[in-house]
């Protein structure tokens, strides 16, 4: 009862709260208006008092806050309605701390907590403290079959509210610092206006124009100074312009056609949660605008799980009744991998558009708009939301900042900065060019099917975005990434699809390399670690394909390089690279060590592990790939995974030339500080430092292990892996 009219008493207060805010923004533009239309303009002389520019910035404020206001109500309505305080958080841009936010039929804010049964589980690290233990064991052992928080799922709403993670505030009134000639101002701006000088003009409804780069004269206490503006909102006069608003463009107020295509939603699984998928539908259902929403076709790519069968077709029929042959579902019949569960949807769908999406996502507020218009405008364009991340173990939104899709030479994807060219736009809602695509897509039907859909050639997961992004740009599409879409992706602890991924990672990533990378194919093959010939890996039949390329007279891979991703950075002189491995002890190798830090050490020679690289919150390691050493022909060794880009480094091995422990140094900058970064080596041989003349060599430490040493030179030589067309073998 008490907790009923305190929730009573709190919704009437905001009430009251949002009445008088919403009375006062009336008010004041309506005196706002006044002040600047009507008779009271002739005694500004051309300059609003302070208390004037304090109005409208108060105007701003509760204009911005008037959103946050409604939503607090909305929020506290369905809290007492349900009694859940599962509603969704957003932090920007970072990882947030701890369950805030729990099921009341998880057995949460009890006083005594229970012993903690899994005090090493993942998904216990910051969620669950105060579940029973019968609880947490039916926790751990849906986390363990699913990779994420499946009791938290099957207790949160299916249509939970989530936060608008769009760059969405109203624009503020920003006139007390206008930088202009090195001045720094505080002004209103008189600009005399013809209607020419080639202003880019943009109306809007509310009787605001948008000017870009206005060139022309600025007036402090009657004084003329040259000025360039940005982007200025302004208000028009009879044959004046006052000027005193910064304007971004911003995504809440984007406008887009009436008309639009339709869409078709495809959602892809195998074994996901009964309620993820369920969550998944209905965030599409509810923000996707009906007369644009033809239909939801679901594949389920040879599901073990049970509930996945009757109990999902159950559902599906609840969701038909309201909208009639609204799902649909097709089944596989046996495990065919991500990219022809995708085909399988392209194909059954009937839409202008498809959006190929996962399962275990929820859509937000005003996704489809953006994708449908862009695509209407071009359809040969490719196009990806940007990923907001729901964590694994508590489901809280995680906003992500937007970026570029990217890979390395592994051909796993990477977030690349954004490029300096949209930066110079100055509108955050402008499409990004972007070098790939995460695998969440959307695409006019009709032409994805032209230029070949997906690969089906490649097994499992892995890979296949990055061969579609290779060859829509290099058979004349293009990929670019929409700041106004967002779609929060749960990311997964852990995969269902198979106990080592390294397996179709690797072979799809050679099928890739053997038909669009052309010469630069020997970079994947070196970055997996793989012989240049005779690699003993199946990567399946591609005559189809390298078909497909000549039909579709597509590019090569080095205009992909120069044209679309130069930030991607080829290295041509390896002469020899693979496991390093000193014949005093061949089961251990040369590593990069710990990671941050700059030691290298002798490990063994197993598939160590201590990194983990994630795309759109899934996560798989890589870090087998820290034993790996490349040679060049320049006598640089390369130690750890291939640095990619052109802004970043590799890591060299370095004699710093005092003491006996050699380090690992980025290479530019070892360069510049003068560092012995050249060394003289032949398989077989020792390893010399061209300056100091010392050799690399190991020694036994107290722990009975190895340890790397700079000495003079005895007997160890060392062999590595494989090498370059032959190189070393006189």
């Amino acid at each position: 009862m008490l907790r009923r009219n305190v929730l009573r008493v709190l919704s009437i207060g905001l009430l009251l709260v949002f009445a008088l805010n919403l009375l006062l923004i009336f008010y004041t533009k309506r005196t706002v208006q006044e002040l600047i239309l009507g008779d009271r303009q002739n005694k500004l002389h051309f300059a609003l008092s302070e208390l004037n520019w304090t109005v409208m910035d108060r105007l701003s404020r509760l204009e911005a806050n008037l959103q946050h206001l409604k939503q607090t109500m909305k929020l506290a309505t369905k809290q007492s309605e349900d009694g859940l305080g599962m509603l969704a958080t957003v932090k920007d841009e970072k990882h947030p701390f701890p369950d805030t936010a729990h099921a009341k039929e998880g057995g949460f804010f009890k006083e005594n907590p229970h012993k903690v049964l899994f005090p090493d589980s993942e998904l216990f690290k910051k969620w669950g403290r105060d579940l029973s233990e019968a609880q947490q064991k039916e926790a751990e052992d849906l986390f363990q079959k699913f990779g994420y928080n499946v009791y938290l799922s099957d207790r949160l709403p299916l249509d939970r509210t989530l936060p608008d993670t769009r760059d969405s505030s109203r624009d503020k009134l920003d006139y007390s610092l206008l930088r202009c000639g090195g001045f720094s101002l505080r002004w209103l701006l008189l600009l005399q206006s013809t209607g020419s000088r080639g202003l880019d003009q943009q109306l809007w409804d509310t009787g605001l124009v948008a000017l870009r780069h206005v060139e022309s004269s600025c007036i402090r206490d009657q004084t003329c100074v040259p000025c360039t503006g940005r982007w200025i909102s302004i208000h028009w006069t009879t044959r004046k312009v006052l000027l005193g608003f910064s304007l971004r463009k911003k995504c809440h107020w984007k406008r887009y056609p009436s008309q639009l295509p339709s869409l078709s939603v495809i959602l892809i699984f195998m074994d996901e949660a009964l309620s993820v998928i369920q969550r998944a539908i209905t965030s599409i259902v509810q923000r996707t605008p009906p007369r644009l929403l033809k239909e939801i076709i679901l594949v389920d790519d040879f599901s073990s799980n049970g509930e996945l069968k009757a109990d999902l077709d159950e559902k599906i029929k609840l969701y038909n009744q309201k909208s009639p042959g609204l799902l649909k579902i097709i089944r596989h019949t046996e495990r065919r991998g991500l990219a022809a569960a995708r085909n399988t949807g392209r194909e059954m769908a009937t839409a202008d558009v498809v959006a190929i999406l996962d399962a275990h996502i929820e859509v937000n507020v005003g996704w489809a708009e953006p994708i449908l218009a862009w695509i209407q405008e071009d359809r040969t364009v490719i196009v990806s939301p940007v990923f907001d991340n729901i964590l694994f173990d508590t489901f809280e939104l995680i906003k992500y900042a937007l970026a570029v899709d990217g890979f390395g030479w592994e051909l796993w994807c990477r977030y690349d900065a954004l490029p300096k060219a949209w930066v110079d736009l100055h509108d955050v809602t402008a499409p990004v060019r972007s070098p790939s695509i995460m695998g969440i897509l959307a695409a006019n039907r009709l032409f994805l099917a032209e230029i070949g859909s997906l690969d089906g050639g490649m097994l499992t997961y892995g890979g296949e975005n990055v061969e579609l992004s290779l060859r829509v740009w290099q058979c004349g599409g293009r990929i670019e990434v929409l700041p106004c879409s967002r779609v929060a992706h749960l990311e997964r602890h852990h995969k269902p699809y198979s106990l080592d991924l390294r397996i179709p990672l690797k072979r799809n990533a050679l099928r890739v390399a053997e038909i669009w990378m052309d010469e630069y194919k020997d970079m994947v093959y070196m970055a997996w670690n793989i012989p240049l010939q005779n690699s003993g890996i199946n990567f399946g039949d591609i005559s189809s394909r390298m078909a497909l390329r000549k039909r579709l007279k597509c590019k090569t891979f080095d205009w992909y390089l120069k044209n679309v991703y130069p930030l991607l950075k080829p290295v041509r002189s390896v002469v020899a690279y693979g496991r390093m491995k000193n014949t005093l002890d061949e089961r251990v190798c040369l590593d990069q060590g710990a990671v941050p830090g700059n030691t290298p050490i002798v490990h063994h020679c197993h598939q160590y592990s201590t990194q983990v690289l994630s795309c759109s919150g899934s996560s798989v390691s890589l870090l087998w790939l820290s034993l790996n050493v490349y040679y060049h022909l320049t006598g640089e060794f390369y130690v750890g995974p291939l640095i990619a880009q052109r802004d970043a480094d590799d890591r060299c091995l370095t004699d710093p030339g005092k003491g006996e422990k050699p380090t690992l140094e980025p290479c530019s900058k070892a360069v510049k500080n003068r560092l012995n970064i050249r060394w003289d080596f032949k398989p077989g041989r020792a390893v010399i430092n061209r300056v100091t003349r010392r050799c690399l060599e190991m020694k036994r430490d107290i722990w009975g292990g190895y340890t790397l040493v700079l000495r003079a030179c005895t007997t160890q030589v060392w062999t590595i892996q494989y090498t370059v067309r032959n190189w070393g073998s006189d």
